[in-house]
């Protein structure tokens, strides 16, 4: 496997005043385990502040993983010295949700590009050159792009030069955390289908951050599915948004719309909103929140396990009534 996560945990400091002043232990990503190989797309989808975007950052020491393994090309990179990290670091890139925001006003888009080759001494003089027009090429932009700033682009292209200077460094594994959730729904195809294109022709992996399920199964061979830090189901992309077997992942999908003028079932309603990470109950995290719940659900947590061709974390998963929102 090209990247392998094990046990990943992030956890936070959190200074809180009145009514209970102190210090508190933020427990964001919580065990979490996954796989990717050379050439695949692995999707990580859940509601806003279940860890997604904190499992990016950990894997790429934007933030320090507090336990748990990071396996990069056999290197656990979660231990790895941070200046032994920087020779990493052009095969492990990220897209941004806003490309506008992680691009320099001042700065033009060739400079831009060019500056992640010198800082990483991956070539000289006009080889540089080449290496930016190459990838403006690559992702569909005309050559005066180099000369132009970002507030000249449309989101569209801004999110293309966000995809050329992680292609510049030639990485293995891009992590991309909503990179279409900004753009409209016909740049959002286009977007996805560069990166398909990349994914088959250069053999990239990608671990894709979404709550859009209709993007992730477009793109994604498989997929986890996240709830308050922890994954609570995870398998091929096409089994779990057909048939999912953990009640959360019914309630995603139930709710995900689906171009089917003949699909005539409601979407399901969950009472309650999701735990506070600073607070989280007992045994399943999910039970609050699920209509499938017994006591065992209150007191223990449950492992993920094989259920159905792909691994679950629910008690009661080979038991539940017939999941009617499948198509």
């Amino acid at each position: 496997m090209l990247l392998t996560v094990d046990a990943l945990r992030v956890i936070y400091p959190i200074k809180r005043g009145w009514p209970v002043p102190g210090t508190h232990r933020l427990t964001a990503v919580d065990g979490v385990g996954f796989s990717v190989d050379t050439g695949e797309a692995l999707g990580i989808v859940g509601e806003s502040g279940c860890g997604k975007s904190t499992v990016a950052r950990a894997i790429l020491r934007l933030v320090e993983p507090s336990a748990g393994k990071v396996v990069f090309a056999g290197v656990d990179i979660a231990r790895l010295p941070l200046r032994r990290m920087r020779h990493l670091r052009p095969k492990l890139q990220m897209i941004f949700q806003d490309p506008a925001a992680s691009l320099s006003p001042r700065m033009r888009i060739g400079a831009a590009l060019a500056e992640a080759i010198r800082v990483h001494d991956i070539a000289k003089g006009n080889a540089i050159n080449d290496l930016v027009r190459n990838a403006l090429d690559e992702v569909g932009l005309p050559p005066n792009s180099v000369d132009r700033y970002p507030h000249e682009f449309s989101g569209g292209q801004k999110q293309r030069i966000g995809i050329a200077r992680a292609l510049v460094l030639s990485p293995d594994l891009i992590i991309a955390d909503e990179p279409v959730s900004a753009l409209d729904v016909s740049v959002q195809a286009q977007i996805l289908n560069l990166m398909a294109r990349l994914k088959a022709e250069r053999g990239i992996a990608f671990v894709f951050i979404s709550h859009d399920l209709g993007v992730v199964r477009h793109f994604c061979e498989r997929t986890s599915v996240m709830y308050l830090g922890q994954v609570i189901e995870s398998g091929a992309t096409r089994a779990i948004f057909d048939a999912p077997a953990h009640p959360y992942t019914r309630l995603l999908r139930s709710v995900s719309p689906v171009p089917d003028p003949e699909r005539t079932a409601a979407p399901l309603v969950f009472e309650g909103e999701p735990p506070s990470p600073l607070d989280p109950p007992g045994g399943c995290r999910f039970h609050p929140r699920c209509p499938f719940v017994t006591g065992v659900c209150r007191t223990t947590m449950p492992d993920l396990r094989p259920v159905a061709a792909r691994q679950v974390a629910c008690h009661h998963a080979e038991s539940l009534p017939a999941n009617e929102d499948a198509p």
